[in-house]
């Protein structure tokens, strides 16, 4: 095991070319290099008693093949403090999704340039490194911590914008209700990145991945009664926090009876650990999520009534995308312009017929299935334009449903052809002057005037373009 001040890098791969080639890049760095041949002889080594601590994991994502996103998440359930790299090839799109997902750090195409390599291990090491630098790749794709970042036009999602802006400017508590996926842990992030609590200790516990027998320490902490079977002291949540803010996902979850001790922790600011004879003073702000109204859970007698009246002061509620679905060409874009700063991904824009098909899905999933959709077409498709035959799963869910082509989109112009390659100018151009023609019932000097050019070019246009003239 290596020694307190020596970082530790954990190379999995067998391909003893790479090897040799990662390798003294590594040791130059200052890195003692750990090697594994197996993902399984990985996390062997990784969750021993007596195993190594690593600062770095970096391995060849063909090894874990479809199970990279799992490895993953199993590597940091043992060592979540390490830093994943992940190396692959332009041409296995679903490595990098699944690395993504599973919480990756970076991605590292083959072959790997030494330069390239130098960069990530060093970014990896920095100490002082910008908060969001090694945040996941799924969360740097849609990492948006300012509120004037955040995607959408439709009236119920500036209104929950509006009322978290307004929440980070206080102090108090905040609920933020939603369906899985609409973007609860995001706007909870933008919340308190721009409170007077930002530069403070601040944390995110999932209650719905955690068990309940392990949630009361995680929250509250536990003093060790010293007896050989007893667990380890641990400290919680609110106390490593004290001073700065917890965001609490899924608070739904959260059993009934630690429900009251949390609203008796809020409403005296004491907090107990379990087996403790005394408990200690704490200032934290709680940001609270909850997948279902909270309200109703009340009404049932499943949600302490004293606990929601305290968090919900503030109470905003996160749409559903089917209820913004004006909203779906923006996040596209967005999401098209996040994508192509990934290394090895190329940028794609999309086609009418494609945006007419994300349109038409009712997205269960919200935000974050749309995001994953867009990602996979993404990976897969080698058109630079995405078109509806980027999207087969969508294709065959929706059948012959309506997709709407028709309805107007910005201009109600289409851009592409169905191959995926631009329309001519003067195609888009007559389509120009037709909407015109139709906006302002054949009134051709109106038309013009909107248009912005002269009556006589109007009809010269009309002529060249080969537009029935109405007048």
């Amino acid at each position: 095991m290596a020694g307190s001040d020596t970082r530790l890098l954990m190379l999995i791969d067998e391909d003893a070319p790479q090897i040799s080639a990662i390798s003294p890049v590594a040791a130059h760095e200052g890195f003692e290099i750990l090697t594994a041949k197996t993902y399984a002889a990985a996390l062997e080594m990784l969750g021993a008693e007596d195993g190594p601590e690593v600062d770095i994991l970096l391995f060849d994502g063909e090894v874990a093949a479809d199970n990279a996103g799992r490895f993953i998440q199993q590597v940091h359930e043992l060592q979540p403090d390490c830093t994943i790299l992940v190396i692959g090839t332009r041409n296995a799109p679903e490595i990098v999704f699944n690395a993504m997902k599973g919480g990756a750090n970076d991605y590292l195409v083959k072959p790997i340039r030494s330069g390239r390599l130098t960069t990530a291990l060093r970014n990896s090491s920095l100490v002082a490194l910008p908060r969001d630098e090694l945040l996941p790749l799924s969360e740097k794709l849609v990492s948006i911590l300012e509120f004037g970042g955040m995607v959408g036009s439709e009236a119920q999602f500036r209104i929950a914008l509006a009322k978290a802006a307004a929440a980070s400017r206080g102090n108090g508590h905040v609920l933020v209700e939603g369906e899985s996926g609409t973007g609860k842990a995001t706007l909870m992030k933008a919340i308190q990145h721009t409170s007077a609590r930002a530069k403070g200790p601040t944390e995110m516990l999932e209650c719905a991945v955690q068990r309940h027998d392990m949630l009361e320490g995680l929250i509250f902490g536990r003093e060790s009664a010293g007896t050989p079977h007893d667990l380890e002291r641990q400290e919680g949540v609110l106390a490593r926090c004290d001073g700065g803010t917890v965001m609490i996902g899924s608070i739904d979850a959260l059993p009934r009876e630690l429900q009251d001790s949390l609203d008796a922790a809020l409403e005296t600011g004491i907090v107990r650990p379990v087996g403790a004879a005394h408990g200690f003073k704490i200032d934290v702000r709680i940001l609270a999520s909850s997948r279902v109204p909270l309200e109703d859970m009340v009404e049932e007698g499943l949600f302490s009534a004293s606990l929601y009246e305290k968090l919900s002061l503030t109470r905003i509620v996160m749409p559903a995308l089917r209820d913004r679905s004006g909203d779906i060409p923006a996040l596209t874009r967005f999401f098209l312009a996040a994508f192509a700063e990934v290394e090895g991904m190329k940028h794609h824009s999309i086609a009418d017929s494609g945006l007419s098909l994300l349109e038409a899905f009712d997205w269960p999933g919200n935000v974050r299935q749309l995001q994953n959709v867009l990602f996979r077409a993404c990976i897969n498709e080698q058109r630079e334009a995405l078109t509806d035959h980027s999207f087969p799963h969508l294709s065959a869910l929706l059948g012959d449903t309506d997709r709407g082509e028709s309805r107007a989109r910005g201009l109600g112009v289409l851009l592409y052809k169905e191959d995926g390659n631009l329309r001519t100018l003067a195609e888009i151009e007559a389509d120009v002057i037709r909407i015109a023609i139709g906006q302002y019932d054949g009134k051709m000097s109106e038309v013009a005037r909107r248009l912005g050019i002269g009556r006589s070019t109007l009809y010269r246009k009309l002529q060249e373009l080969g537009i029935d003239n109405p007048g």
